[in-house]
């Protein structure tokens, strides 16, 4: 078993968490922020969109059973990443579509998805997905973790 880690931004991180969960191979998940620059960051600092971070899932996964690949092709399937700064009626940069690679292969992996997806026509508009090194991930409230699960919902919009 070979273990790595995965961050994505698709919106709000509920939802995300909630889909990420049910592949098989995912092993844990956890809601955090990252991307901005203010050290421990609440709920309530990031929802003021000057932080700079994103609402993101942290994704620890057995890369013998699932690959990055695979879970690059789930996180472009459960948001739109055309979409700037938001996803649906959540608005605001922390809702934004951002992948946070944690080495040189993901980030070439995650920049040859894009490319593959633009070339394809898959979306009507340029994926507007960012791509960048990982930076601090800031582990969000207890409450916000698996928050669908514990409220007996499957997953929400995101």
């Amino acid at each position: 078993m070979a273990i790595e880690k995965a961050t994505f931004g698709a919106g709000c991180f509920w939802g995300a968490e909630a889909k990420f969960n049910e592949i098989i191979g995912v092993l844990d998940t956890t809601a955090g922020y990252e991307g901005g620059d203010l050290e421990r960051p609440s709920y309530q600092d990031v929802c003021t969109d000057r932080t700079g971070h994103a609402e993101v899932v942290q994704v620890t996964f057995d890369n013998s059973r699932i690959t990055y690949e695979k879970l690059l092709d789930a996180f472009f399937a459960m948001h739109d990443p055309t979409q700037v700064n938001r996803q649906g009626p959540d608005v605001g940069t922390q809702y934004r579509s951002v992948i946070f690679t944690h080495s040189e292969a993901q980030l070439a992996e995650a920049r040859e998805k894009i490319a593959e997806l633009n070339a394809s026509g898959t979306y009507r508009n340029a994926i507007a997905t960012q791509v960048l090194p990982t930076k601090v991930f800031w582990k969000a409230e207890e409450y916000h973790q698996r928050y669908l699960e514990k409220r007996g919902m499957v997953s929400c919009h995101i």
